[in-house]
């Protein structure tokens, strides 16, 4: 890419979000410019917890990129971060809601501490705050309308659970408790409800021009599929499908273009 601001936030999603990077290599020059930001921008906040043992600290992460967003909402001059530039730049000529994005930075308290959700609500708020906005807004940077929404969070909520399912294992041992119920019956309902919402939404018939936005959870509906038929992968880390089968279900929904 000729523009160095996003090439840099392609190097930093390669390093740090390889799934994310891999779906998006396979969109058209004009995507990647749009999503590699928001995706980026995603991985500074995701990662926020995890950088620092330091509550304070994480939080002050948190509130930076808060700020990028306010900033932005008002029309001000981006920050000098590789990353808050092009992002801030995003938001503004894309017209991105931030409010909603503001929520998934301010979802990520969660990450800092030890204390499980409150209940379900508040498990399926930090779904929808989290990986749903995310894919909302590239989806809206991509050309989306808002009827297009409830099928987009729909299908983003579905690959934030698939995501927070890999991850069980490893916030397990960091002391963390990821779901409000680990009980094979409840891990089993919950990934129905995922796939319930991707079928929802490829029955939208979503416009093509934003598959490339829904790309980057290609991987959902199989892990979903597996957690369903044996729900103790989840906790027992033995999730993940194999390395063929990931990849062609990348390449299979490219060359088919559909998500």
């Amino acid at each position: 890419m000729s523009n160095p601001a996003i090439q840099a936030c392609a190097d930093l999603v390669q390093r740090g979000d390889p799934d994310r990077f891999r779906a998006t290599m396979m969109a058209p020059v004009a995507a990647r410019e749009i999503l590699f930001p928001l995706y980026a921008f995603n991985l500074e906040v995701a990662r926020a917890a995890w950088v620092t043992s330091e509550p304070m600290i994480a939080e002050m992460r948190l509130q930076f990129w808060r700020d990028v967003i306010e900033d932005a909402g008002k029309g001000k001059a981006p920050r000098a971060h590789e990353v808050a530039a092009p992002f801030a730049a995003l938001i503004q000529s894309k017209s991105l809601p931030v409010d909603a994005l503001d929520a998934s930075v301010a979802a990520r308290r969660w990450d800092i501490y030890n204390d499980p959700f409150e209940d379900e609500a508040a498990f399926e708020a930090y779904l929808n705050d989290t990986g749903a906005t995310l894919i909302w807004a590239c989806a809206l940077a991509l050309g989306a309308g808002s009827q297009h929404e409830p099928a987009i969070r729909a299908f983003g909520r579905a690959s934030a659970l698939a995501a927070l399912f890999l991850a069980v294992p490893e916030l397990t041992s960091r002391s963390r408790i990821p779901l409000v119920d680990g009980r094979p019956d409840n891990v089993r309902a919950l990934a129905q409800s995922g796939l319930n919402g991707i079928k929802l939404a490829q029955k939208a018939k979503l416009p093509k021009q934003l598959n490339p936005a829904l790309w980057a959870g290609w991987r959902a509906k199989a892990l979903l599929t597996r957690a369903v038929q044996n729900p103790y992968h989840v906790n027992e880390g033995t999730l993940p499908e194999s390395g063929f089968s990931r990849d062609f279900g990348l390449f299979q929904r490219v060359w088919l273009n559909r998500f």
